[in-house]
């Protein structure tokens, strides 16, 4: 593959914009290391121009945040057709907004906490306390706050005591419009990436998430030292078993393609609880994906080689 020309693309204009870059970085590094001709390109106003004049053979998108997962960078792509790496935007779009997402594996069966979505004008047009009075009857407390889109738990909060809830949904709302308000459930927190291959979707060995503080938020997540991960989780054979087969699950109920990591949470009773799905997992040294990789016996050059295969295979396909 050494005399193909494949563009990461990372950075963008996203609050994630620092994790993305260094997710480009170690992807395009590890990409070099296997004699694959890279270049890191940001996704800015040249971006168009530089994919027609200079079009790549692949194009992986390392960007996080709405404009590398929620479908709309993949439908430029798509318009120019460019092969990529990922889901494509109708599949990113469903993904994207947790509670569609949500809703869709909910009505297929699986089991995720219950939540409320509500967006900001709602607590100004009713009154914030009664709203807020009611979502702690529905929801109960401790309550995880986050909002409806976005990643690296930017604006994720849990509020224990409901004096601190118009606080948290300050904070929340800073980074959205709407909030994704869902039962907290106490349990071990687990990362499982999927990656499709020639027989299907696979599960690699999922990452159990131990932050010091109990809550994995952005700090946790990319703050050496102030999270534990094992790889694999410590989990019995059952509960392994099942948090592989509810990321499988999911990456075939939304429609995903590529790669994948689903967050979750097994509790107590071994019930395993999906929260989110990520459509472009980080690959930082304090990522969860290159963790995952590591532990099935892979390498980000492995993943990625056999991903601009594919990507570069379905292209193929479509002028035949």
């Amino acid at each position: 593959m050494s005399d193909l020309c494949v563009a990461v693309l990372s950075g963008g204009l996203s609050h994630e914009r620092d994790v993305s870059l260094r997710s480009g970085r170690r992807l395009s590094s590890a990409l070099r290391s296997a004699g694959i001709g890279v270049e890191e390109w940001d996704a800015d106003s040249s971006l168009l121009s530089r994919l027609r004049e200079h079009r790549p053979d692949a194009v992986v998108v390392a960007l996080h945040g709405g404009e590398g997962e929620g479908g709309s960078i993949q439908t430029v792509l798509e318009m120019l057709d460019v092969p990529f790496v990922g889901s494509d935007s109708h599949a990113c779009r469903r993904a994207w907004d947790k509670p569609t997402a949500k809703t869709e594996l909910a009505a297929a069966g699986l089991t995720t906490p219950d939540w409320v979505v509500l967006p900001h004008s709602t607590f100004r047009e009713l009154g914030a306390q009664p709203v807020l009075d009611a979502m702690v009857a529905r929801l109960g407390l401790p309550m995880m706050l986050k909002p409806d889109q976005g990643g690296s738990a930017l604006g994720a909060q849990v509020v224990r005591d409901a004096a601190d809830l118009p606080a948290a949904m300050v904070g929340c709302l800073a980074y959205g419009e709407t909030v994704l308000a869902e039962r907290f459930v106490e349990g071990v927190e687990v990362a499982v990436t999927v990656l499709d291959g020639p027989d299907g979707p696979i599960a690699l060995p999922a990452v159990e998430i131990d932050p010091e503080t109990g809550v994995y938020d952005y700090t946790a997540r990319y703050t050496a030292g102030l999270t534990r991960f094992h790889t694999p989780a410590r989990l019995d054979e059952r509960a392994a078993a099942a948090v592989a087969d509810l990321a499988v699950a999911a990456h075939r109920l939304l429609g995903l393609r590529d790669v994948s990591r689903t967050d979750a949470i097994v509790d107590a009773d071994g019930t395993v609880h999906f929260l989110e799905v990520n459509l472009s997992p980080g690959l930082t040294e304090t990522s969860l994906l290159p963790m995952a990789a590591e532990a099935g016996g892979l390498s980000l050059a492995d993943i990625y080689a056999g991903l601009i295969d594919r990507a570069m295979s379905r292209s193929v396909r479509r002028s035949a």
